[in-house]
């Protein structure tokens, strides 16, 4: 690993906030005007979904509702932002699976800028249950666009994943098959559809870095899956702090974008880097192999071969722009329906295979 791909990890360990976590600063946000937005956020309680909210309160904003099944993480949020002003803040358990109670929230809201965080993100426990991933990244987003447009939301933001791109997972398929409905969408809708899409946020909930941590804590060897094996990785912050930018972008600046992450950092060098940081010197930690899991590639991309990545006035975002316009291909949601909790893991996916 060269010094400035050592530098480069190491910061990003530092602003995780793993191993200095006292909250002892507070982070300085750039103000958006959201003053006539009514904000709708999915998944509020996930790392990007309580990034964008703590972010948004250092904004003017009309009102914002926080929506998330895991009730734990939600009342942590709702303690968490308990000296804000809470006439202006509604928070929800609520099940995006739930026609019904999405439709009310719709209906009593009526947001008009929606960031649809919530998604099943897990890779092999998503190959293991395909049903659940095809519930809450299929059908929960469907159910979101068409509501944003019969309720003449303004912009939906969806947040997707560097998975999505040649995608061999049950979470990059489901993952890649709504962005092509939220890219139909965006052709034809008067609501302006957006797409992000970028890699893994460094320390978040389920992310390499807090297992690395417990695994030193209690002197076992550091496990990565491949030598080789490499990722993308963001900040949180940062991350948040550009889909907010990108929330202000109007219509003719483009659908799809992704950010500079710089290139895929590799496992093995970041479990080296945090056993420099974290570790005591007087400690030696193995690195254990244990082999990709499944449904992991050894690299991702964030743009497919008919995909170009195009400079914008930020720096630190890019416009996926297609080569040549290839029609989509149409899902058949009547066929998608007919996937059922009884049919096997195996089934499951060929049938989403059908459609990448």
């Amino acid at each position: 690993m060269t010094q400035d791909t050592y530098n480069h990890i190491k910061q990003l360990i530092e602003d995780s906030g793993i191993i200095h976590s006292n909250g002892s600063s507070k982070k300085v946000f750039q103000s958006f005007d959201f003053s006539e937005e009514t904000i709708l956020i999915t998944g509020a309680a996930g790392s990007i979904g309580s990034g964008l909210a703590e972010h948004i309160l250092a904004c003017d904003y009309k009102k914002l509702i926080l929506i998330d099944i895991a009730e734990s993480a939600l009342y942590n949020l709702i303690k968490a932002f308990e000296n804000e002003d809470l006439t202006k803040i509604e928070c929800l358990p609520l099940s995006i699976n739930d026609v019904e109670s999405v439709e009310f929230l719709f209906e009593t809201y009526k947001p008009t800028l929606i960031f649809h965080a919530a998604a099943y993100k897990h890779v092999p426990l998503m190959e293991a249950h395909p049903y659940e991933a095809v519930k809450t990244n299929l059908f929960a987003t469907k159910l979101l666009a068409d509501l944003a447009i019969k309720y003449h939301a303004k912009k939906f933001i969806f947040i997707s994943t560097d998975k999505a791109v040649n995608p061999i997972s049950v979470m990059g398929i489901t993952k890649y098959i709504a962005e092509n409905y939220i890219m139909q969408h965006a052709q034809k809708s008067d609501t302006q559809f957006i797409i992000t899409r970028f890699g893994n946020i460094i320390g978040s909930n389920g992310s390499v870095l807090p297992v690395f941590k417990k695994q030193i804590d209690h002197g076992l060897p550091l496990t990565i899956t491949s030598k080789t094996i490499a990722r993308y990785f963001i900040d949180k912050h940062k991350a948040c702090h550009l889909i907010l930018k990108i929330a202000t972008f109007n219509k003719s600046e483009g659908s799809v974008f992704t950010f500079n992450m710089g290139k895929p950092i590799k496992l093995i060098d970041l479990a080296n880097c945090f056993i420099d940081l974290y570790a005591s010197k007087h400690e030696k930690i193995a690195i254990k192999i244990t082999g990709l899991r499944p449904g992991e590639k050894h690299t991702e991309d964030l743009i497919s071969k008919n995909e170009t990545l195009v400079a914008t006035d930020h720096k630190d975002i890019l416009l996926v722009k297609q080569n040549k316009e290839i029609p989509f291909k149409n899902t058949n949601w009547d066929s998608l329906l007919n996937i059922t909790p009884y049919l096997s893991p195996q089934e499951i996916k060929q049938l989403l295979l059908s459609y990448i």
